[in-house]
């Protein structure tokens, strides 16, 4: 019965739900930090192909495909984390990232991809 029914979705082309993304980047330093209009910050990890848009300081930051959320204290803070991180060359343990478009690995990021971060640590 369940094989009939998987059958039936599949072919009318019901969508299923997607399992969004979820990424821990490790032991890596900050190669770009930066803003882009209108009111984006991004970050460039040594390990990732591509800087990642990752929050607003002026408003709440989410994503499709997750319920974490980055308030705009919070994206000041890890903002400056990073600075400081580009700054003095240290090493960043580990970076969460979640959402709709975070891939499987750290070097597969696509073009003007944004993410939330939910934990960082340096």
């Amino acid at each position: 019965m369940n094989k009939k029914i998987l059958f039936f979705l599949v072919t009318t082309g019901v969508p299923f739900s997607s399992v969004a993304g979820s990424l821990v980047c490790e032991n890596t330093k900050v190669t770009k930090v930066a803003y882009h209009a209108n009111n984006r910050l991004m970050v460039q990890l040594e390990n990732m192909n591509r800087p990642v848009f990752f929050c607003n300081p002026e408003t709440q930051w989410s994503v499709s495909g997750t319920n974490y959320v980055m308030g705009p204290e919070t994206c000041k803070t890890v903002f400056s984390m990073f600075l400081t991180a580009k700054a003095t060359g240290a090493t960043i343990t580990r970076v969460h990232f979640d959402g709709e478009h975070v891939p499987a690995k750290c070097d597969q990021w696509g073009a003007w991809n944004s993410a939330v971060i939910r934990y960082v640590n340096f």
